[in-house]
């Protein structure tokens, strides 16, 4: 099948080096992008499906660094159904799991971590609620895992360390093995940072996250507590990823995102949601990061997306979050919101709004059509040619 989305007002990149595209037009054939550019240079014509974008603005689907599945779409931490696919209708089209913490009688045996994981992983590979892509499957460090049990762990398929910390395994050289371990067998380790979460979990300082040298700063804004200023600084000038969450503190958010300015380490910035928590399950908690990144931090909006698109896509390795030909074909379409003082996508998160959403396609399919959780886009994008999925036809 051939998409066309035609009469874009700007497109995201998703690289953080080069974060607006010079075009008005995406191909899209099959589940991949197949070119990028402006109407009229690229080969638009013979399309299945074709979509007026009205001037919105289009970017990579985004990534949310930080959730907590289960074995399903439904977390008991806030007895919800659908949290996942109702993320989607914020624009998050990939999530990735910082551990399975919520099920219910969580294992802490070698055994039954590595079961878990295992399962988790295969569940969510071929469960995509709603169309959202979850890597799931992220164990919680234990200190009675053995370097043998990563290796069998990596060898089914999980590549993901669930957050350190929240297990036995909290001191500097404990996590030091854990994290060596990690990167040995491919997976990529996240650390807890900040005062305890949950019963069980403990404070993790500065000190310990820079013994050990995970790949991800976990809520590096605290999660939900915060470290000290001096502590936050010393991280954000690491090589570490600093992650950002909606479900942590803002004013250590914005400190870190200075700190991250001045030191030229904005291409280590990924965003996250940390839901479900305590906090509750948002499904729009990356796009208000993003709003407070640029509305209140005063970040270049199209740097903000990047953040939360190819960055973490970088830092997973993971082939989203880039608009580009070849990538998988996952894309929003969205505008300022009706009533904003901004008059786009990029000038509404400037001003601290939340952009509506008004298409997600994931893999080159339409998934959500009027998103009905963000706030009505003031320009809709429209299919002029083909046909909508009959479920989102209406819209939301």
């Amino acid at each position: 099948m051939k998409t066309v989305i035609r009469n874009i007002g700007q497109i995201i990149s998703g690289d953080i080096a080069r974060p607006l595209l010079d075009g008005d037009t995406i191909v899209i054939a099959g589940r991949s992008i197949e070119a990028v550019g402006k109407e009229g240079e690229v080969e638009a014509e013979e399309a299945d499906l074709v979509v007026d974008a009205h001037g919105s603005t289009v970017t990579p689907g985004l990534l949310d660094s930080h959730v907590h599945p289960t074995l399903a779409d439904f977390t008991p931490r806030q007895r919800t159904l659908d949290f996942i696919a109702s993320e989607l209708q914020g624009g998050v089209t990939t999530m990735i799991s910082a551990g399975e913490v919520h099920v219910p009688g969580r294992p802490r045996d070698a055994v039954g971590i590595k079961a878990l994981a295992i399962v988790a992983q295969r569940i969510f590979s071929a469960f995509r609620p709603g169309g959202a892509k979850v890597l799931a499957g992220a164990p919680i460090p234990e200190l009675d895992l053995t370097e043998e049990d990563f290796a069998e762990m990596a060898k089914a398929g999980v590549r993901l360390v669930g957050e350190i910390g929240l297990g036995s395994v909290r001191t500097g050289p404990d996590a030091a093995r854990v994290v060596r371990w990690a990167k040995k067998y491919g997976m990529t380790a996240t650390f807890h940072t900040g005062g305890p979460s949950i019963a069980g979990s403990s404070p993790i300082d500065a000190r310990t996250v820079l013994e050990a040298r995970p790949h991800v700063v976990g809520h590096i804004n605290g999660g939900h507590t915060a470290l000290s200023n001096l502590e936050l600084e010393a991280l954000a000038r690491s090589d570490m990823a600093l992650e950002i969450v909606h479900c942590g503190n803002m004013k250590a958010a914005l400190h870190v995102l200075k700190v991250a300015q001045k030191s030229g380490g904005l291409h280590r910035l990924i965003i996250g949601n940390d839901a479900p928590s305590g906090t509750g399950v948002v499904p729009l908690g990356v796009l208000r990061v993003l709003s407070l990144l640029s509305g209140v931090g005063g970040l270049d909006p199209a740097v903000a997306l990047c953040c939360a698109t190819g960055n973490t896509a970088r830092v997973y390795n993971l082939p989203v979050g880039v608009i580009a030909p070849r990538r998988p074909a996952d894309l929003v379409v969205m505008d300022a919101p009706i009533g904003s003082v901004g008059k786009d996508a990029l000038s509404a998160l400037a001003a601290g709004d939340l952009p509506g959403v008004s298409m997600v396609l994931v893999d080159g399919e339409v998934c959500v059509g009027r998103s009905r959780n963000t706030p009505p886009a003031a320009r809709a994008a429209e299919v002029t040619k083909g046909h909508m999925p009959p479920a989102l036809a209406g819209g939301h």
